[in-house]
């Protein structure tokens, strides 16, 4: 079907009104549109209703998108408003997949960049937030420091614009689809404790605890004396400031500590990490399972709550827009890589639970709450970072949606003497 175009009078219209029906004319469903610089439109197919609309801000829009042909690229153009997005952000994806499917030999990229080349070099100022450069050894304790600091310390009150009131950065829980956020994430932390069947008097550790929310429930909940281990220093402020004004300070606190660091042996009756698992690396997985080990006592349990990926599409990228500009040095890996590391540590395995359904509704009150406050987001941060986070948020919203992501709670025991101390069923992680 031809495309409808209105208001175009310049030769970088048609070249771009061109190159957009040569790369997507015949893309279907076409539920988008494209608006440029001058008012030009290249309307949504007809009969599909319009899902969002890319919005070209110059001349030169496209060539910052394309070329060269990567996600990076794309990624950047959207950051530095080469062009906007309004609409639904996470309906990109499924575009941005099917163009980077695309074949780009050489006779392709010939003929795509007959078009980019022609148009601008010009694009916005590069303004804002910068790609993470990180320095020293692939997960050394020092690299790992400057990566979380890169996510973690772009500001609390940001944070607290979009999480839940006990700013839980990671997957909630859901009975409906149509819970609230606060609602979930409560029945989320109640879950974990119920999973590690916590009891007053116990000791637990949480290894990357963030701002102290599962610390602090345990603690008032379930009677247990908590550490929380982190290595950003704005978190462990504010989960401290929280914990005194919870009265909890004589059972509760949060160190800046790595997990490498953590003194003693055998201390902890139960350990539990949620969502610092993926900062780890594939070549740490035995260290990190090796420490939590040494730190739990026999007949416990350690909880681990991470991010995985599809087998079929594990593949290492360099220059992805996540690892340069949210999670630097973050590898997501497949659950089954996960579990052999813990069992070669001697782990046994005593239940793993999907929650992939959980992240989708989880980021989508994110993403919405997000933009609900942009404003703000702007005035705490900057444009870049606001975007950063509503594009990376929708992105991942969209693979876990699709299965190329997945989120697990594995419950590993450390066996005494081959006696687990556990019930015969998972009824009480349900009552």
């Amino acid at each position: 079907m031809a495309a409808r175009y209105v208001n175009t009078p310049d030769r970088y219209v048609q070249t771009t009104l061109s190159f957009l029906q040569d790369l997507l004319g015949a893309y279907h469903p076409r539920d988008f549109a494209v608006r440029l610089w001058d008012g030009s439109t290249w309307e949504a197919e007809a009969g599909q209703p319009t899902r969002f609309t890319l919005v070209l801000r110059h001349p030169g829009a496209l060539r910052q998108m394309f070329w060269p042909p990567n996600e990076l690229s794309f990624g950047e153009a959207y950051l530095y408003d080469d062009f906007d997005i309004e609409g639904e952000v996470k309906a990109v994806f499924a575009v941005g997949e099917h163009l980077l499917a695309l074949p780009w030999g050489e006779t392709e990229q010939l003929r795509y960049g007959q078009y980019l080349l022609s148009l601008p070099t010009e694009g916005r100022p590069r303004v804002g937030r910068q790609a993470a450069q990180l320095s020293g050894a692939l997960h050394s304790k020092a690299r790992d420091r400057q990566a979380a600091i890169y996510h973690y310390d772009v500001s609390n009150d940001f944070y607290a614009l979009w999480l839940d009131k006990r700013m839980v950065y990671t997957c909630a829980y859901f009975a409906t689809p149509v819970d609230d956020l606060d609602t979930a994430q409560e029945r989320k932390l109640d879950y974990l404790c119920r999973k590690l069947r916590l009891r007053r008097g116990q000791r637990l550790l949480d290894i990357g605890c963030g701002w102290g929310g599962l610390l602090i429930y345990a603690a008032q909940h379930y009677g247990v004396e908590t550490l929380g281990i982190t290595v950003s220093q704005p978190q462990a402020e504010l989960a401290n400031a929280r914990i005194r004004q919870a009265g909890l300070a004589d059972r509760c606190r949060v160190e800046v500590l790595d997990y490498r660091d953590v003194e003693g042996a055998e201390e902890y009756d139960a350990l539990v990490s949620v969502g610092m698992f993926e900062h780890v690396g594939e070549a740490l997985l035995p260290t990190y399972f090796q420490e939590a080990w040494r730190l739990l006592r026999p007949g416990g349990v350690f909880l681990n709550h991470g991010i995985g990926c599809h087998p079929a599409l594990w593949v290492h990228r360099e220059q992805t827009f996540t690892g340069s500009y949210v999670f630097p040095d973050n590898e997501v890996l497949p659950i089954s890589t996960t579990l052999h590391a813990a069992e070669q540590s001697g782990f046994e395995v005593r239940d793993v639970e999907s929650l992939r359904e959980h992240y989708v509704l989880t980021i989508g009150h994110w993403v919405r709450r997000l933009e609900a406050h942009q404003a703000e987001a702007r005035r705490l941060t900057d444009e870049a970072t606001y975007r950063v986070w509503r594009l990376y948020m929708s992105g991942t919203a969209y693979r876990f949606q699709t299965g190329q992501m997945n989120v697990y709670q594995a419950l590993l025991l450390k066996p005494n003497q081959g006696q687990s101390g556990l019930p015969l069923t998972r009824a009480d992680w349900y009552a």
